[in-house]
């Protein structure tokens, strides 16, 4: 993975790349350990790639009736429901960035790279992608996302694409019933069911859905 890093490091001058096992990954999540996620991993070969674009499912039956679902409800998530989807695609580019009130798991069927923030860093409703770390997750690791982590779809690190395991708090990523009424800035960010969103503004199709477009910077991208 070393020698991935570099080569990833290499291509990319314009982002600040490293692995989840180092120390600059700490202040986003942690690695997970002594969870099996064999069986789910082995199931995620099933699931397609898409030609073009990213495939989101939220919730799959199949994967939430896998023996490690209970033991992360159990203990990952303090006995509160959980949903276990999955992100196939090939993306590249930042385009926006989310974050939930409540820990993500992800878990990298294939390689690829996360791009990290800190809600800290929000100001006003708005984000510069100066802040962007980015961070290369082995095949078969799996990760926790704190809450303050702002994040969005992986990137793909070959030609082949990517596949990522997600596990949120049930009901995470549903439309809303209605929009609020506006009580804080924030709400202006509340896109769907616990997911508060900030959009690239290049990103069209997000913000005609109704996304903030609150990332100031490049549009950034992971080259391989």
């Amino acid at each position: 993975m070393r020698e991935k890093l570099r080569e990833l490091q290499a291509f990319n001058p314009h982002v600040r790349l490293y692995t989840v096992n180092e120390e600059q990954f700490r202040p986003y999540g942690s690695v997970l350990t002594g969870y099996d996620f064999q069986e789910i991993l082995t199931l995620m070969e099933n699931t397609p790639i898409p030609q073009e674009g990213n495939t989101y499912v939220a919730s799959v039956e199949e994967l939430e009736q896998t023996a490690v679902k209970e033991t992360l409800r159990a203990s990952m998530y303090g006995g509160m429901d959980i949903q276990i989807g999955y992100c196939n695609g090939r993306n590249s580019s930042l385009n926006g960035l989310e974050y939930h009130k409540g820990s993500e798991i992800n878990v990298a069927v294939t390689d690829l790279v996360l791009l990290l923030g800190k809600v800290q860093d929000i100001r006003d409703n708005s984000y510069s992608t100066e802040h962007i770390q980015g961070f290369v997750i082995p095949r078969g690791t799996a990760v926790e996302l704190y809450a303050t982590t702002l994040h969005f779809a992986p990137c793909k690190v070959s030609d082949e694409g990517f596949k990522c395991v997600v596990i949120l708090p049930k009901g995470t990523n549903e439309p809303l019933d209605r929009r609020p009424e506006q009580v804080t800035a924030e709400d202006r960010l509340l896109f769907m069911r616990n997911k508060w969103l900030l959009a690239h503004p290049e990103r069209t199709p997000l913000l005609e859905r109704g996304a903030h477009p609150g990332i100031i910077g490049d549009n950034l991208a992971i080259n391989y």
